[in-house]
């Protein structure tokens, strides 16, 4: 193998080091600011292992067909060796500052769909429900004065259809009568 392959594959390796630092501080950023489930973060950490695998195998495949020499493990560590010294807090800074940005994003666009859907909804409901108070009350008032306007139609035949009533009511043969369902009925 020659020399510049091997230059190359150390190059790919310090690239590969570097992706799998960047990737590693994005996702434990991301993972103590949202606070995931223990199973989840469990779940991550295995397909983070599995991304950085096949990123190494694969980075390796394309410097030097796959084979395995000290120097591929010299360019691992010092790409994330480089990465954790420059770039680290930068990174971490960056994540967490779009985190907020897109915090800050839902929370103005609910604020948004808030203010153009739901207090023109909130206000239409509060209109029809005024309306229909309205027509109840109208309602109501219509009927009251009906009934005292037909109040001379409908006093008079239940005044005198009422002594009648009453003395059917207390009358023999319908007090036997609700005796007898009153004795079916228990039985």
């Amino acid at each position: 193998m020659n020399p510049t392959v091997q230059w190359m594959t150390l190059f790919y390796m310090m690239l590969a080091g570097t992706a799998m630092g960047l990737a590693y501080d994005s996702y434990r950023v991301l993972s103590l600011k949202l606070s995931f489930p223990k199973w989840l973060n469990a779940l991550l950490d295995l397909l983070y292992w599995l991304w950085a695998a096949l990123l190494v195998f694969r980075m390796l495949y394309a410097g030097n067909q796959g084979q395995l020499r000290f120097y591929v493990f010299l360019g691992l560590f010092l790409g994330v060796w480089i990465y954790f010294l420059i770039f680290s807090v930068t990174v971490r800074r960056f994540v967490v500052m779009l985190i907020q940005l897109v915090q800050y994003t839902c929370r103005l666009l609910w604020r948004v769909i808030e203010v153009l859907i739901g207090v023109p909804l909130r206000l239409l409901w509060r209109l029809l429900r005024g309306i229909l108070q309205l027509l109840g009350r109208i309602l109501l008032f219509i009927l009251k004065l009906l009934l005292r306007l037909t109040k001379p139609v409908w006093v008079f035949p239940v005044r005198w259809i009422s002594p009648h009533v009453s003395r059917l009511r207390h009358s023999g043969w319908v007090t036997r009568c609700i005796a007898w369902i009153h004795t079916k009925r228990k039985h």
